[in-house]
C-alpha cells in the first residue's frame, strides 16, 4: 500500500486475467483463445496499415467499423459504439449507463469483471444466485434495479438463454438499461441485437476476441438505442478519444467482411466442442451444456484443483476457479482438434492415478 495512492486505489479488487505463460510447447485451454488465426484477408490489411500513415492518428470515430458493424447487423451507424476490447465498452457502459441510486443487478457466477467495474466506479451492486442447475431465470430479476448485466452464454458455464426470455426480462425492466455480454454468442445461441429496435433500453456488448480470432488487437462494439449509444461516447470522448489504432479499425471492419474464413472456423469449433463433450463424459465428467468455445465440467471423484495441476505437469493449461459454488469445475477451452485429443489423452491417465 503506498500513501501517494488516491483513496479509491487503496479500495479496489483488481480482475485477475486468465494465465499468459512466457513458456513455449504448452497445450494452452485456460483463456478462450481462439486455436485458430485470423481470416488472411485481415492479416493483408494489417501489413497495408503497416506505412507512412502511422504517422497520423486514426479516425476517432472509426467510421469504417461502425459502418462494417452496422451492415452486418441491419442497424444505423448511430447505433453503434466501438471501443478497446469489449472490457473498455463494458467499463464506459458501467459509468456511462448503469450508475444509478438503485443497485445494479448481475449472476452470482459470472464474469468477474463486474464487481471490479462497480468498485472503481462506486456502483452498487446485488447479486441473483444461479439456479442450482446454474441456469439464469430472469423472474429472479423482478426486484428493483438501476440496470441488469450478464453474459449470455453466461461465462464461466457457458449456458445459454434464448432471445424469448432476454425479451421477458426486458419487458419486465423497462425502465433500467438491461446489458447482455455476448462475447461467446458466436458459438450458440441467438444475439440479442435482433431486439435493440424494440428496446430501447437494450445494449448489447461483443468483442472480436473470441469467434473473430483478434484477441491481440483489442477490439470491442456496443448495439443498442441512438439514445444510448450517444451516452457511451459522451463517457468515451472524456476518457480517450482515440481509443481504437488504424490497425483495430481495419482488422476489425474485413474480419466481419470475410464471412466464410468465420463461418468455417466457428463450425469447426462447434463440433470440436460436442466431441470433447462426449469425451469428458466418457471419463466421469459432469458437463454443463455450453454455447462457448468452452465447456465447463466437473470429475465425479477427483478434485478440479488436482486434475488442474496434474494437467500442468503434462505442459496443459486448464482455468481453475476457487469461488464458491464452482471450485470443483474447470473451464476448458476448445483448441484444435489435436489439442483436445492430447488432453483427453492426458485426463485418460490423470484420472487412472
Amino acid at each position: 500500500m503506498s500513501r501517494f495512492w488516491s483513496d479509491i486505489v487503496h479500495q479496489l479488487t483488481p480482475y485477475v486475467p486468465g494465465e499468459q505463460p512466457k513458456v513455449s510447447n504448452l497445450i494452452k485451454l485456460n483463456t478462450n483463445e481462439n486455436p485458430f488465426g485470423p481470416s488472411p484477408k485481415v492479416l493483408e490489411v494489417l501489413k497495408a496499415e503497416a506505412a507512412d500513415v502511422l504517422r497520423l492518428y486514426p479516425d476517432p470515430n472509426a467510421d469504417l467499423l461502425k459502418s462494417a458493424v452496422a451492415n452486418y447487423y441491419s442497424v444505423s451507424e448511430k447505433q453503434v459504439f466501438v471501443g478497446n476490447g469489449s472490457d473498455e465498452v463494458l467499463a464506459h457502459a458501467f459509468m456511462g449507463l448503469l450508475k444509478k441510486s438503485k443497485p445494479l443487478l448481475f449472476p452470482d457466477i459470472t464474469y468477474s469483471f463486474y464487481p471490479v467495474y462497480c468498485g472503481l466506479f462506486d456502483v452498487g451492486y446485488e447479486i441473483v444466485a444461479l439456479t442450482d442447475d446454474f441456469q439464469i431465470n430472469v423472474e429472479d430479476y423482478a426486484r428493483p434495479n438501476g440496470g441488469i448485466i450478464f453474459p449470455n452464454p453466461n461465462a464461466p458455464t457457458g449456458r445459454v438463454l434464448p432471445l424469448a426470455d432476454i425479451e421477458a426480462l426486458l419487458q419486465a425492466n423497462t425502465d433500467s438499461v438491461v446489458v447482455i455480454d455476448e462475447a461467446y454468442i458466436d458459438f450458440g445461441g441467438e444475439s440479442a441485437i435482433a431486439l435493440v429496435d424494440k428496446y430501447p433500453n437494450l445494449l448489447v456488448i461483443q468483442t472480436f476476441s473470441k469467434s473473430r480470432s483478434l484477441a491481440g488487437l483489442r477490439v470491442g462494439f456496443a448495439v443498442g438505442d441512438v439514445d444510448l449509444i450517444a451516452g457511451l461516447e459522451r463517457v468515451k470522448n472524456s476518457f480517450n478519444s482515440y481509443p481504437l489504432d488504424r490497425f483495430a479499425i481495419s482488422g476489425a471492419a474485413m474480419a466481419l467482411e470475410d464471412k466464410a474464413y468465420f463461418e468455417k472456423t466457428r463450425q469447426v469449433i462447434i463440433e470440436t466442442r460436442e466431441k470433447l463433450v462426449v469425451q469428458l463424459e466418457q471419463l466421469g465428467f459432469d458437463v454443463l451444456p455450453s454455447a462457448g468455445n468452452f465447456v465447463f465440467a466437473r470429475h465425479s471423484e477427483k478434485r478440479a484443483v488436482d486434475i488442474a495441476a496434474r494437467l500442468r505437469e503434462k505442459s496443459i493449461i486448464v482455468r481453475h476457479f476457487t469461488q464458491a459454488r464452482i471450485d470443483n469445475f474447470l473451464r476448458i477451452t476448445i483448441g484444435t482438434d489435436a489439442q483436445c485429443a492430447a488432453l483427453v489423452e492426458a485426463l485418460t491417465v490423470v484420472l487412472e492415478d
